[in-house]
């Protein structure tokens, strides 16, 4: 019975590791596809980046809270950093996400703090 429930909750785990890649994805494609209206100066923030910066966010703190119900190591010091990183982002799309377009140095802070947080999420171990 403890293996059943074990492999019942690696499952809900994984399905939230899974929602937290779609909230990834939603916010770079949103960034990558906005890259040639950014070197034209017409970049905006679309609601693919807000809403896959809400999904990271609130995916991550489920996974946090099922990986220490699991008695999983939880490296707080990563999680803090990546979450620091998630909120600047997700403030910066937030306020400006109804401004028809964005400078291009706050656009480029948002696409390179959002590939940052991909490569402290995977690198770091």
């Amino acid at each position: 019975m403890r293996r059943l429930r074990s492999t019942t909750m690696d499952v809900v785990i994984n399905i939230f590791v899974a929602l937290h890649i779609i909230g990834i994805a939603s916010l770079l494609g949103g960034f990558l596809t906005q890259m040639k209206a950014m070197s034209a100066g017409t970049a905006r923030f679309v609601p693919a980046m807000l809403h896959g910066a809400l999904t990271m966010l609130v995916t991550g703190i489920v996974l946090v809270g099922l990986n220490q119900a699991q008695g999983h190591p939880v490296n707080n010091i990563k999680i803090g950093i990546k979450l620091a990183v998630l909120v600047v982002i997700l403030a910066l799309v937030y306020v400006k996400r109804d401004e028809e377009t964005v400078e291009k140095p706050l656009f480029g802070a948002v696409g390179g703090l959002t590939v940052a947080n991909i490569f402290i999420a995977v690198l770091w171990t």
